[in-house]
């Protein structure tokens, strides 16, 4: 019984990492490397036909010092500065990392730009939209508004600031007619379920995520693009899992579990912006605690990541 719980278990793991990894890592490198894609997504988007992709001036956040302020993808276009973030697990605190996301890309096109806030002159900024394409495990909607007003603590206060978020469904079989008008993104979302169909059978996977390039290439399933860059996706899918460094993992004494833990919260802390609360917990032992309790990090390694994937 505990070998078959094991291998269940390391059989979720395996799947979570690789599908983490695709929709993390492949989403933007799919579109940053294939202009006429984001192009079209674009226009899937917002019903329009622009034909000429070298209008597109990518913005994208790089800077490894903004390590929690960097985002998937930005480009500006027609007037409009458009953010789009790829989120594999469920996040309701999407508005306010566009919201910092935002502020820093104002600040990078002014600097570019040589202008002065300070001036008599009104500046003309590109009006920002905010989108995520979400193909996680979780039953949400094909689509959604978040608002960062659903964050204020004061209900009532009638807030100075808003920022709306447009989160869409992309899993295979959602939002059928915006992926009918992005070949590109129906072709990622197919390439996504059918790797998580390989990554579930009882073979190595390395051997699997390669059936399942393949099964992709032979059925024109984001074909060219695979053909092209075949090696860097089977990295990419490959990178963060390792069977034998997780089995270690759960045989690890109490107190290497315990700084896995503060590990996970860290990183947890880090993705939610929690800068304030990272430092303060690293010097008061008892608030550490209470972090632990609150983001469930006591768990097993198998209800802790199904956690993990709630939280985002």
């Amino acid at each position: 019984m505990k070998k078959d719980k094991r291998k269940k278990q390391l059989r979720r793991q395996r799947a979570g990492k690789v599908n983490r990894q695709v929709k993390d890592v492949l989403f933007r490198f799919l579109f940053e490397k294939d202009r006429e894609a984001l192009l079209q997504l674009y226009n899937a988007l917002n019903g329009t036909d622009y034909q000429d992709a070298s209008k597109l001036e990518v913005v994208t956040i790089e800077s490894a010092v903004y390590i929690v302020m960097k985002n998937d993808l930005a480009f500006v276009l027609t007037g409009t500065i458009n953010l789009y973030e790829h989120q594999s697990t469920w996040n309701p605190n999407m508005p306010v990392r566009f919201f910092i996301y935002l502020a820093k890309e104002y600040q990078k096109l002014l600097e570019e730009a040589e202008q002065s806030i300070y001036g008599t002159s009104q500046i003309a900024l590109p009006a920002p939209q905010c989108i995520v394409f979400y193909n996680g495990t979780r039953d949400i909607p094909e689509e959604q508004v978040l608002r960062l007003s659903d964050a204020f603590e004061n209900k009532q206060a009638e807030a100075d600031v808003e920022l709306k978020v447009r989160v869409l469904n992309i899993n295979y079989g959602y939002n059928r007619e915006l992926l009918s008008k992005c070949r590109a993104l129906r072709e990622y979302a197919e390439f996504v379920e059918i790797s998580r169909q390989y990554s579930a059978k009882e073979m190595d996977m390395k051997e699997a995520m390669g059936e399942a390039v393949q099964y992709c290439i032979e059925h024109d399933i984001l074909a060219d693009f695979l053909r092209k860059y075949r090696a860097e996706v089977l990295g990419m899918l490959l990178e963060k899992f390792d069977k034998k460094k997780y089995v270690r993992t759960l045989k690890r004494e109490a107190s290497e579990e315990e700084r896995a833990r503060l590990n996970r919260l860290t990183q947890i802390l880090i993705d939610q912006n929690r800068v304030d609360d990272l430092r303060r917990a690293a010097e008061d032992i008892g608030f550490q605690e209470q972090l632990l309790q609150e983001l469930h990090l006591g768990l097993s390694p198998e209800d802790d990541k199904e956690w993990l994937d709630f939280i985002g």
